[in-house]
């Protein structure tokens, strides 16, 4: 008995559920919805809460005549996206450009958005679609290209005031592309790209190389001005050594004099004689016209 009692609940509460929301006694309202009532034609009212709500307390008993005599309208009022693609423009210098729009909207009146505009959403893609084209033909093609940021707020500031009136809240607007239609064009304007870039390496190249050679030719003066006054300092610095060599030990400083004596005589590739110390020996050193002839005697040592 109490199965079979189990069994008649677990059939018979749907059934009179379905029966309740077909009479409109009761109703769920999901998020990102609203439910709008008519009756004969009219308004009775919306209900935009998610949960559960009883339109007999909201609307009263007109409500129960809706499901005979009305209508019950569900709205989404989620955000939604679209994406327009391949709008023809021109810009200012003529050519043919193509362009995509992307935008998102949402209902913010269902009302309005059901019964001003019998197609609300066409209406915004053809609204948003002749704004772009308003406001990109005539442009330069270069503002076209790089101000695109600026111009999608311009197209939504166009598009707003309309979309507020029939309905729906105009969220974000963003040109996202801007292309070439005409083929030849592209090709051109890639052949140019490629020859200014070529151009700019170039210059770039050979502006580093003048660099390189402005930052070589100052460097070597820089050390040709320190090798130059190092080569005039090293007389004084090897003077005051011989000086201080000579006070110290005098011996020394006799034995390079000496040895530097010798060695500037090997480097004047000059004759020299050996004659013995103490020799009975005539020689003139100041032959052919009063000119050395470049030979040095030397007594040599016993």
């Amino acid at each position: 008995m109490f199965f079979f009692g189990l069994f008649v609940g677990l059939v018979t509460i749907p059934i009179l559920l379905k029966l309740a929301t077909s009479f409109g006694l009761y109703v769920i309202v999901h998020e990102c919805e609203a439910q709008v009532y008519t009756l004969f034609g009219k308004v009775l009212g919306t209900i935009d809460e998610p949960g559960l709500h009883l339109p007999i307390s909201k609307f009263g008993l007109g409500a129960l005549l809706v499901p005979f005599f009305g209508k019950r309208h569900v709205v989404s009022t989620a955000l939604r996206q679209h994406y327009l693609r391949g709008q023809m423009v021109n810009s200012e210098e003529g050519t043919p450009m193509g362009v995509g729009l992307w935008y998102e909207m949402e209902v913010n009146d269902p009302v309005a958005y059901l019964f001003i505009n019998t197609n609300p959403e066409g209406s915004l893609q053809a609204n948003v679609a002749s704004s772009a084209i308003s406001t990109l033909s005539n442009l330069e093609m270069d503002k076209m290209l790089e101000d695109r940021h600026s111009l999608s707020r311009t197209v939504r500031a166009t598009v707003s005031p309309l979309s507020e009136k029939w309905g729906y809240r105009l969220g974000s607007v963003y040109i996202r592309k801007v292309f070439f239609t005409d083929l030849q064009m592209v090709h051109n304007i890639t052949d140019k790209v490629v020859k200014r870039l070529i151009q700019v390496t170039s210059a770039m190249k050979q502006d580093g190389e003048n660099r390189v050679g402005l930052i070589k030719s100052e460097t070597a003066k820089e050390v040709s001005q320190k090798m130059a006054e190092a080569g005039a300092m090293r007389p004084d610095i090897v003077g005051k050594m011989l000086n201080e060599i000579g006070k110290t030990d005098p011996e020394i400083l006799e034995s390079v004099l000496e040895v530097m004596e010798v060695e500037k005589l090997l480097n004047s590739k000059a004759e020299v004689s050996i004659i013995p110390r103490g020799a009975n020996v005539m020689f003139n050193l100041n032959s052919g016209n009063g000119k050395s002839s470049g030979t040095q005697y030397v007594q040599a040592e016993n």
